[in-house]
């Protein structure tokens, strides 16, 4: 694994934090055929609304002069968001920052035209090509219809690998560990571009990546190759590489989970985690990227829901004011758009219906609502909250000028041609190519003796055998090979092959091993032709992982 100690502005980071102070998701259908909208029975309301105590001032540092101030927004591109939101009603500034999700190809026009929510987040991988273009085409018309002036928040979870919510014929790219593993920060940058023009040119304006989370290993049960790798640095550089990259494409980052969900052995989705590190350890570690982030002017960040126990604060990290409006904005400096990450995952609604949750969400200082698992019952708790008081009016206007200015920002900043569905394939085979490593067997020429016997994840051997045939490399005899999933093998073949992350080879006896980061139909051309010798495995491991020899070729 790499030290810690790496090039670039990760370094100068200093983090003020006060020492005495993201994903796979499944929601409820929000739409029914367009202009009109079906909601979920919402969550019971608990009785006790979290009234958590304001954040506390960072405490001095003789190192504040030291402390880099991150870029702010063009005043004129503020400006212009405040004009154009400043006439809006109080129904439709509580619709704007609410981000609902979507299942199904028919467009909810509805939700935008006569209830104002802000936008949808695109759920349903089963959508082909022209449904996906086509239900963005209709929900931009329908902001048009009601009158905005900005873009329509248009949302998706695309962070390559087992996160992939837009699909039909769209490029597939592998994990975003594989960028970790080729560590060349301008690829990740052209990845992300490439990727986000793709989104671009179906009509999202808004992308839930990348991931930031430094993963701690075996033990994290969310993460894993979703992030770069578990050196903070390492994924700092990436992970601000790679927003970069999606705003040259004119789509709007949305880097997450802060304040780190790579370091909590539960999952967020299922339960309320416990971030048992110090703040002080947070701050060398978990908080790293985001500072990063924050420090190259990315305009979003996702909030995870994570108690932090340092804090000494029950509440998720997305309605706790000690960590959006402390930790995040105070000490990293950031002013830019806070989303929640999805407001119907267990963590919070054990605990909170959706609109306690997303009054409370405003309070602690995020703008945006993603997901609530009522989208009405939020907007029209907010519109309650702002009438009795329990919600400053100024607060829910600086959350819409915020997220305005983001979509404005991320729709100037664009300066990739939006790209045709599969135009990224040449990129996502390049960072597949790149990534390859190869941790145990010889380092060059071939690693497999005539043909090959891939066994292993059904659908996984039928791209390998595609990839193999196209190559002609023979297959039904020869070296064994076999194909790793989590939980599935090993099998004893005589080379191993990691599909995702890499711990899976600690168990395996295989005397050759690669870690492959992918199992797309550009990963598996790269795995064949490392396999026949005729490319290199130029990637290093960027996790620690037992039972190798070594970190890469």
């Amino acid at each position: 694994m790499r030290g810690v100690a790496r090039s670039g502005v990760v370094g100068a980071v200093v983090l003020l934090v006060p020492l005495g102070a993201c994903a796979v998701k499944t929601p409820a259908p929000t739409s029914s055929p367009a202009g009109s909208t079906t909601t979920v029975e919402p969550a019971p309301e608990t009785t006790a609304t979290p009234a958590p105590a304001p954040a506390p001032d960072p405490e001095p540092s003789d190192e504040a002069d030291r402390t880099t101030e991150p870029p702010e927004p063009e005043p004129a591109l503020e400006d212009e968001a405040a004009e154009l939101v400043k006439d809006l009603t109080l129904e439709e500034k509580a619709g704007q920052v609410v981000v609902a999700a979507h299942l199904g190809a028919t467009p909810p026009v509805g939700l935008v035209t006569d209830h104002h929510l802000g936008g949808i987040i695109v759920m349903d991988p089963d959508l082909t090509t022209d449904q996906l273009a086509g239900l963005n085409a209709a929900m931009t018309e329908a902001g048009e219809t009601a009158g905005r002036e900005w873009p329509v928040f248009l949302g998706v979870d695309q962070e390559g690998g087992l996160v992939e919510r837009a699909k039909g014929d769209l490029t597939r790219f592998p994990t975003f560990m594989s960028l970790g593993a080729a560590d060349d920060p301008d690829l990740t940058r052209r990845a992300a571009a490439a990727s986000g023009a793709e989104l671009r040119g179906v009509g999202f304006t808004a992308v839930f990546a990348p991931t930031v989370d430094v993963t701690m290993g075996p033990s994290d049960p969310t993460i894993g190759s979703r992030s770069p790798g578990g050196d903070p640095e390492l994924v700092a550089e990436h992970a601000t590489a790679a927003g970069l990259g999606y705003l040259d494409a004119g789509i709007l980052p949305v880097v997450k989970h802060f304040p780190g969900h790579g370091s909590v052995p539960a999952d967020s989705h299922v339960q309320l985690p416990v971030q048992t590190r110090t703040l002080e350890e947070l701050r060398d570690s978990d908080l790293v990227p985001f500072a990063a982030a924050v420090e190259a002017g990315l305009p979003a960040v996702m909030v995870g829901h994570i108690q932090v126990a340092a804090l000494e604060s029950q509440l998720p990290s997305s309605l706790e004011p000690e960590v959006v409006d402390g930790l995040l904005r105070d000490n990293l400096g950031f002013d830019g758009l806070v989303v929640t990450d999805a407001l119907n995952m267990a963590a919070v609604s054990n605990a909170y219906g959706p609109g306690q949750a997303s009054v409370a969400a405003l309070q602690a200082g995020a703008d945006v609502l993603l997901m609530p698992s009522d989208p009405l019952a939020a907007r029209d708790a907010i519109v309650a909250a702002v009438g009795d008081g329990t919600l400053a009016q100024e607060r829910l206007d600086e959350a819409v000028v915020r997220q305005v200015t983001a979509l404005l920002e991320a729709q100037e900043r664009g300066m990739v041609e939006a790209l045709e569905p599969g135009g990224a394939a040449d990129v996502a085979r390049e960072v597949s190519q790149a990534a390859v490593t190869v941790v145990q067997g010889d380092c060059d020429g071939p690693l497999v003796d005539g043909g090959v016997v891939p066994m292993g994840d059904r659908l996984a051997v039928q791209r390998f055998e595609r990839a193999a045939e196209r190559a002609g490399l023979p297959l039904g005899t020869g070296t064994t090979v076999e194909l790793l999933r989590p939980g599935q093998g090993p099998y004893g073949a005589q080379v191993s092959v990691a599909l995702e992350t890499p711990y899976l080879l600690a168990a395996s006896g295989a005397p050759t091993k690669v870690a492959l980061y992918g199992d797309t139909p550009g990963a598996m051309e790269a795995l064949v032709a490392v396999l026949t010798g005729d490319a290199p495995a130029p990637g290093r491991l960027p996790v620690e992982v037992d039972g190798v020899e070594r970190a890469g070729c």
